[in-house]
């Protein structure tokens, strides 16, 4: 499915959403590899089959075999670490913080990409999934290496702008399947 494809299908109610989708794909702030990783990042964790294969295509028409790993990497390791430290966070039980999360997570500390992109990446994500200790963990790396807040903004709202879209294509197709 061509990104054009994926913008057509939102639906009207979201005409906000497809006009950010729009505007967010002709932003060039962020070098090619960053923002074509990003969006790959973020569409698998929107967990949309649409959105997902839209981004994969766009994204490996832009980058390396490694980037492509390097992006869904982010998605799957954050989408467990997520899960894993948004509990810790949350659960009243401060015990659960001192101990061993025991989960393997090595692509962090070599993700085959520049570090830098693969951290923003995992930042954007864990945006998505709504990690704050995560976030606050990714942004910390992000500014201790000088990344610009507008950068870390930029990646936060592009995620924002994926997850959206996929909500609004979903949501319509849910309103076809039951006014049919």
């Amino acid at each position: 499915m061509l990104i054009e494809q994926l913008q057509d299908r939102i639906p009207d109610f979201a005409k906000d959403v497809r006009l950010n989708l729009s505007s967010m794909l002709s932003d060039e702030s962020l070098v090619e590899q960053t923002r074509y990783g990003l969006f790959l990042a973020c569409a698998v964790a929107t967990r949309s089959p649409a959105v997902m294969l839209a981004f994969e295509e766009l994204a490996a028409k832009k980058l390396s075999l490694a980037a492509v790993s390097g992006a869904k990497a982010a998605a799957s390791v954050m989408a467990m670490n997520n899960v894993y430290y948004r509990f810790v966070h949350l659960a009243s039980n401060k015990e659960y913080g001192a101990m061993p999360a025991r989960l393997r997570m090595n692509v962090i500390g070599s993700p085959g990409v520049d570090r830098i992109d693969f951290e923003l990446w995992s930042l954007a994500v864990s945006a998505i999934n709504g990690c704050g200790a995560c976030i606050d963990a990714h942004e910390k790396v992000l500014q201790g290496a000088g990344v610009a807040g507008v950068t870390i903004q930029t990646a936060v709202r592009f995620a924002a702008i994926i997850q959206s879209s996929a909500v609004a294509i979903e949501a319509n197709g849910v309103a076809r399947v039951t006014s049919e």
